[in-house]
């Protein structure tokens, strides 16, 4: 391992150290309290005793083991440091999976922290980030074409995300490869720190996208924009601010794909924000609550879908269920489409969703907001679960017959699915 990977690991070990002794010391300190309060006045002086030593105890724990991971980590780095290996996240598909998975629960303090475990947005091809140069990019995609997709991966996940073989077996490519194949796209794999909040990787896309417009090898005259879950999110915020600064790869953006995105928001952080906020009306829970509002912004932003800095700045990211998200506006010119899922039949569907995303969510269509998709440019799926988007021959036949060139100009997208959506 490289050396400031192994101290990187270290400082995120004495984080985790830190975050577990405050989450005992805040239930101590919760249960204490509930016994001298039940005693009364007359147990002030135990009490005045009781909390001064506690708190110098686990001070001093505190303290300790932050300091010995620490330490470890810096000895651990000089002693097997090797800066001849690889990067760490580029070790290992689980490496960089685990990697990924604390980066959206912990992305936000890690990046605050400029610990190296939470990586930029960065281009990647066969297992290496690109530099956004000319030459980097004209070696990396020595056979680049003039139609490229991009694409954008969920909460927790990389760019390996999309080759996750289909459950149902058949054709394991991915879509990448099988657009690249079969329509002549070059696909772009983006991998990012989800847990930033989504307008922040938003304004990064936009700014990424900019430099690949510019730089790429051959000019580009169409963008397609495909988006799982989380990641739909961000490529609507990029759309946002890339029109807004007027940013040229706005213009080319052709199609922009949503498979199973939480425009509306995600019942599970519903959930946890929810139990959370309970759990914090109770002394001997709230550190119990504490711990579980240190989640990443990036996930919070999953509780109504917030995608612009509008929808979080000044605001108490532990308010309880206050949507105060506004709408990113579509790109005029650009066709928006969802892909919708369900693991169930209609009726129990329209409930459970795909076990993360109800169906209205990710259609956008809610009682009190919706976000502007059209009917026609969308479809539902039943039986298939959140992970069977990254690859399932169904939503690919989708994807081709949307992205496929009409024949004719000028003539409007007019295609149907068996269900009657486009």
């Amino acid at each position: 391992m490289q050396r400031t990977d192994i101290r990187a690991v270290g400082d995120l070990a004495g984080e985790a150290t830190s975050v577990l002794t405050a989450l005992v010391r805040g239930m101590h300190a919760g249960i204490a309290g509930r016994v001298f309060d039940s005693i009364g006045p007359s147990a002030t002086p135990t009490r005045t005793i009781h909390d001064g030593l506690t708190r110098a105890i686990y001070s001093g724990v505190d303290r300790g083991l932050r300091g010995a991971t620490r330490a470890a980590g810096i000895v651990a780095a000089e002693i097997w440091g090797d800066e001849t290996h690889d990067a760490l996240e580029s070790r290992s598909d689980t490496v960089a999976a685990a990697i990924a998975a604390v980066n959206g629960i912990y992305g936000d303090e890690l990046a605050d922290r400029e610990n190296p475990l939470a990586g930029a947005m960065v281009v990647r091809h066969d297992g290496e980030s690109i530099a956004l140069t000319a030459d980097s990019l004209a070696a990396a995609f020595p056979a680049a074409t003039n139609r490229v997709a991009v694409f954008v991966h969920g909460w927790c996940m990389t760019e390996q995300a999309w080759s996750r073989p289909p459950r149902d077996g058949g054709d394991s490519r991915s879509y990448a490869d099988r657009l690249r194949a079969e329509l002549g796209y070059t696909p772009i794999m983006l991998r990012y720190n989800t847990g930033l909040h989504i307008s922040v990787n938003g304004r990064t896309l936009a700014e990424i996208l900019d430099l690949l417009h510019d730089q790429w090898p051959v000019p580009v005259t169409e963008v397609v924009l495909v988006g799982h879950s989380m990641g739909g999110l961000v490529v609507r915020s990029a759309c946002h601010y890339g029109a807004q600064q007027q940013l040229g790869w706005t213009d080319a953006v052709g199609r922009v794909v949503c498979l199973g995105s939480p425009h509306l928001g995600a019942d599970l952080e519903k959930g946890v924000h929810v139990a959370s906020w309970a759990l914090a009306k109770l002394p001997e829970t709230r550190a119990i609550a504490a711990f579980l509002n240190a989640r990443s912004d990036g996930v919070k932003d999953l509780r109504y879908g917030a995608c612009l800095d509008e929808d979080w700045l000044d605001a108490d990211p532990d308010e309880l269920l206050n949507d105060r998200c506004r709408e990113a506006p579509f790109l005029p010119h650009a066709t928006y489409h969802f892909v919708a899922t369900t693991v169930a039949p209609p009726l129990l569907g329209k409930i459970a969703g795909d076990h993360l995303v109800r169906p209205k969510s990710a259609a956008g269509q809610g009682k009190w907001r919706r976000i502007p998709f059209d009917a026609e440019h969308g479809i539902t799926l039943s039986g298939l679960h959140h992970f069977d988007l990254l690859n399932h021959p169904s939503v690919y036949a989708k994807l081709r017959d949307w992205l496929t060139p009409l024949p004719t100009a000028g003539v409007g997208d007019t295609s149907r699915d068996a269900c009657g959506h486009g």
